[in-house]
């Protein structure tokens, strides 16, 4: 009974910090406004995760585990990925927002397992795929996975001024869809 409230414990701490990392950053963030949210106390939290910087570790982690569950990766179809992707962040700008904080208050932070392994999977995908000729070779897989992430996610970034004039979601993902298609033809 214990472990499981425990886990019910750490499961909301997780809740709290991912909207209060994905609304106000690394460095804006309080510990005590998640400690409040998640109805637990800043010792418990500090139990369970050591510190501010490593809660955030746990919540980005959780994000990429939860996105490569949702998002999947394909080399087969790289522009039925980018769709996802770009459904993916449109669905959930908080996620775009933590990755977003994580890449402007840890550009050379100590670099994250999770971070560290999807990457490491998805280039080895795509030069194994290059190396059968099923994918093109005329980009790196590092910049090929680069361009991809970036067109996928290039509407979700926009100003709002700009965002205010975007066609709908389904012209800007064909968009994005096709954009890819080009690269790889």
């Amino acid at each position: 009974m214990q472990q499981r409230n425990a886990d019910r414990t750490r499961a909301r701490i997780l809740a709290a910090a991912t909207e209060e990392f994905a609304e106000r950053g690394i460095a804006g963030a309080r510990v005590q406004r998640i400690a409040e949210v998640a109805d637990c106390n800043k010792a418990m939290l500090y139990a369970y995760f050591g510190s501010k910087d490593g809660l955030f570790d746990a919540v980005f982690s959780a994000s990429v585990e939860e996105y490569l569950t949702v998002v999947g990766f394909d080399t087969s179809d790289l522009p039925a990925y980018a769709g996802r992707l770009f459904d993916y962040f449109e669905d959930n700008p908080a996620r775009l927002r933590l990755t977003s904080w994580y890449r402007l208050e840890r550009p050379d932070g100590k670099p994250l397992e999770a971070v560290l392994a999807v990457n490491h999977d998805r280039l080895e995908e795509l030069e194994r795929a290059q190396r059968r000729r099923t994918v093109p070779k005329q980009f790196s897989a590092v910049t090929l996975l680069s361009l991809i992430q970036a067109i996928a996610t290039s509407w979700s970034s926009m100003t709002p001024e700009y965002g205010a004039a975007a066609p709908s979601r389904i012209v800007r993902r064909r968009a994005v869809v096709a954009a890819v298609e080009k690269i790889l033809s």
